[in-house]
């Protein structure tokens, strides 16, 4: 019997943190001890306050059936009680909150709400994969627009053409940005805003993974100057190295999240009852996160200065626990990226999470992206690795 993908699995690209494992596992296999910065999957345990729960929140749950398809109400709650906390912005639990699977099914699957076949998206280039694959299988087209070092990594919004502002449905921001690091800043996001709303243009504002993640000042939420015609993605992924649990939210606009439901529902059965109670009680918490960013502080000055003793260029970035390191003049990011392999190193080559924009620009050429996810004494071994055998 002949078996036949179909054409979007056919033309889909291989998922690009997938390859990385799988050379991860190679090295392995060949001996190497293997210190893994290309995958953003933290290796520090899901906190103790929430997994010393979980067996009770289980038994609790034993015979509750399917979860709520939008999360319970107290989850729910719990999610407005955050971003009023965080950000003083007030939500409507039923309206304006839904619960997710984490963060990367809500961002794949939200194109099938609003846009039809032809429509077009405007997607950040580099950026998380599923914004492109999520458009692409709901038949839009992507329209790739650069984040470029001259401008700190921002889409510059008012160089996206007038046909194709005139044309797209959403935009797809990321800020605190991965994989650049950096944060949004009030004057750009208010700007993105008027530009949206006068084009028409929904934005999708996938912000939720990283922003309790910051060195300097935490980023405004976008819902904090308006709500109509913008959606937001949460996940406690990275905020509680809960990255297993899969849980997450989505709040915003209360027409674009009746839409987002509608797809949800026919997708998913959602997240199960008793992980949504630790979710609630991992929101509540804030001394995790302080003591999660000040580790990954140390991890990220310890990383910068052992790169900059090679004079590497320091990164941008003043949040996520991503580095976006610029390779020497005259080298791409993926020879970098082989310098490092040879002495036992894994990172991302940013084409590998770019892609070429219309006039053929590759922003990720010249990158490698480190995730600050190893142990400590990982951090600091490949930091000796780094002074000792780099050779750039």
């Amino acid at each position: 019997m002949e078996i036949k993908y179909s054409d979007k699995i056919s033309g889909a690209s291989k998922y690009a943190f997938a390859e990385i494992d799988k050379k991860v596992i190679q090295l392995k296999e060949q001996g190497v001890k293997v210190i893994d910065f290309g995958v953003g999957d933290p290796t520090t345990p899901t906190p103790n306050f929430i997994t010393s729960k979980m067996k009770k929140l289980v038994k609790k749950h034993n015979t509750s059936g399917y979860p709520s398809y939008i999360g319970s109400k107290d989850y729910r709650e719990a999610c407005a009680k955050y971003m009023k906390k965080e950000f003083s912005i007030e939500l409507n639990p039923e309206t304006e909150i839904c619960s997710t699977i984490g963060s990367k099914e809500a961002v794949f699957h939200f194109p099938l709400g609003f846009i039809n076949p032809r429509d077009l998206v405007i997607c950040p280039t580099p950026g998380y994969p599923p914004y492109r694959t999520g458009t692409q299988f709901a038949g839009g087209i992507v329209y790739n627009t650069p984040l470029l070092e001259e401008n700190n990594f921002l889409i510059d919004y008012e160089k996206i053409p007038a046909d194709i502002a005139e044309k797209a449905k959403i935009i797809w921001i990321n800020y605190p940005n991965s994989p650049t690091g950096v944060s949004a800043p009030d004057e750009w996001t208010k700007g993105l805003i008027e530009w949206a709303a006068k084009n028409n243009i929904i934005i999708a504002s996938d912000e939720g993974c990283y922003i309790d993640i910051f060195f300097k000042e935490k980023q405004n939420s976008i819902l904090k100057f308006k709500k109509e015609g913008i959606i937001t993605f949460y996940s406690l992924s990275k905020r509680n190295n809960m990255t297993g649990y899969r849980v997450g939210f989505v709040a915003g606009d209360e027409k674009i999240i009746s839409g987002f439901k509608k797809v949800k529902t026919n997708i998913d059965s959602g997240t199960p009852d008793f992980v949504q109670e630790a979710a609630i009680i991992a929101l509540q918490d804030n001394k995790h996160a302080e003591i999660m960013r000040k580790e990954y502080e140390e991890k990220r000055n310890l990383i910068i200065e052992a790169l900059s003793s090679k004079g590497l260029e320091a990164p941008k970035g003043d949040a996520t626990f991503y580095l976006w390191q610029k390779a020497p003049n005259g080298m791409t990011g993926i020879e970098l990226a082989e310098k490092l392999i040879e002495i036992g190193i894994v990172v991302t080559p940013g084409s590998a999470i770019s892609s070429k924009t219309v006039d053929d620009i590759d922003p990720g050429e010249r990158f490698v992206r480190f995730a600050l996810v190893p142990k400590m004494e990982e951090v600091k071994e490949a930091v000796r690795r780094i002074k000792s055998n780099l050779e750039i």
